[in-house]
């Protein structure tokens, strides 16, 4: 029932569309459970101390809301995946309380992926926004499947965060395979010698090592834990592709 009130007032309230964003904040607090954890938000121990937390909560369940609403379509996995990361990082409580809190933010203005983006690289290292880059791919392939209208959304999202070529290509094949996938992990072509393939594997393998990220957070060290399994997947495959030894 609060899905569906909720999408009614977005109608005449929301402004891009209001009903999408009505029903995704609806969803999103309907069947929260769980106790609640008092936790910290996975990106909490990257940002500065120029960003609050319950500003950056806010900005990134707005940029949650524009991937789920990227191909024109409201995932309920993708839905699921949003609200279970709120739910297990902050606890029911708080959770709910931060969702009614953006739904009274986007009454009074328009969500602005430039505008947010633009916020959070004037306020957070560049860690943290491959690690956000990261997150939005994953509620992407939450229903199985990134589409196109979702990587080019990402992409945009990508350009304003800053991020660069290279790294976002490097995140994407972690989701959408293809026949280069492991060299784009490693971000090198194809053609590149043996030698620079080892190179490249040394470098990726330092940059998302979990010694790297010095944190009491488990959900951040889980992260950080498959982005390094997927760069030693990627280099193995080359290894047995080429009889590298």
């Amino acid at each position: 029932m609060i899905k569906w009130v909720a999408a009614f007032l977005g109608y005449f309230i929301f402004r891009f569309p209001g009903a999408v964003l009505g029903f995704i904040l609806g969803s999103l607090f309907e069947n929260m459970g769980g106790s609640n954890r008092g936790g910290r938000s996975v990106f909490q121990d990257f940002t500065r101390q120029t960003v609050s937390p319950a500003d950056f909560e806010l900005n990134l369940l707005s940029l949650c809301s524009i991937i789920i609403k990227a191909d024109g379509q409201v995932s309920q996995r993708e839905l699921d995946y949003v609200r279970q990361y709120f739910l297990s990082t902050y606890g029911k409580e708080k959770a709910n309380a931060i969702f009614r809190t953006f739904n009274e933010v986007i009454k009074k203005r328009e969500i602005s992926a430039q505008r947010i983006c633009t916020y959070l690289v004037q306020r957070t290292r560049y860690e943290i926004r491959l690690q956000l880059l990261h997150f939005l791919f994953g509620i992407a392939q939450a229903d199985g499947h990134v589409s196109k209208a979702e990587v080019n959304k990402l992409h945009e999202i990508a350009g304003y965060l800053r991020i660069g070529r290279h790294d976002f290509e490097s995140i994407m094949a972690m989701f959408i395979k293809s026949a280069d996938n492991a060299y784009k992990i490693l971000e090198i072509e194809r053609a590149v010698s043996d030698d620079e393939v080892k190179k490249a594997y040394r470098t990726m393998a330092k940059k998302y090592h979990p010694d790297r990220v010095v944190t009491e957070n488990e959900a951040i060290k889980k992260g950080a834990e498959e982005k390094f399994k997927e760069v030693q997947k990627a280099y193995e495959t080359i290894q047995k592709e080429r009889g590298i030894s």
